[in-house]
């Protein structure tokens, strides 16, 4: 699903170069939009945007992958600088493999990581060679 999809007040849809998006966009209409690797691979949807408080700053998206109908997905935040708006395919896109994936550091539904520990934060900022700090 794409934000031109969710959005419910017409700011995307007719989209006539006026309006906020893409470069400014509503965070609401960004949950659930597809996220594919470079090869155009399927690799999950956005479940939630994190933000940094102090800074107002968007850190991570948390991504949902693999399962099935929801169900034994695994999530895993992703830096919000490795990921890329595809406007052409209305997606986002993530440089890297389902294998690297796999071994994302990760967590489930039930259990998310404590995301302001600066050690957990130097782990997958480092896991995906974001530029982020």
């Amino acid at each position: 699903m794409s934000y031109i999809d969710k959005d419910e007040y017409g700011m995307y849809k007719d989209n006539d170069s006026e309006g906020p998006g893409p470069r400014l966009m509503g965070a609401n209409t960004l949950l659930g939009n597809d996220v594919y690797n470079l090869q155009g691979e399927d690799l999950g949807d956005i479940e939630e945007i994190m933000l940094d408080m102090n800074t107002g700053e968007v850190s991570y998206a948390v991504l949902s992958f693999g399962g099935f109908l929801g169900m034994g997905d695994k999530l895993f935040a992703v830096p919000w600088s490795s990921l890329k708006l595809d406007t052409a395919n209305k997606r986002f896109t993530l440089d890297a493999n389902k294998e690297k994936l796999e071994a994302a550091p990760g967590f489930d539904k039930d259990h998310w990581p404590n995301m302001a520990d600066s050690s957990w934060q130097l782990t997958v900022d480092s896991f995906y060679d974001s530029d982020k700090r």
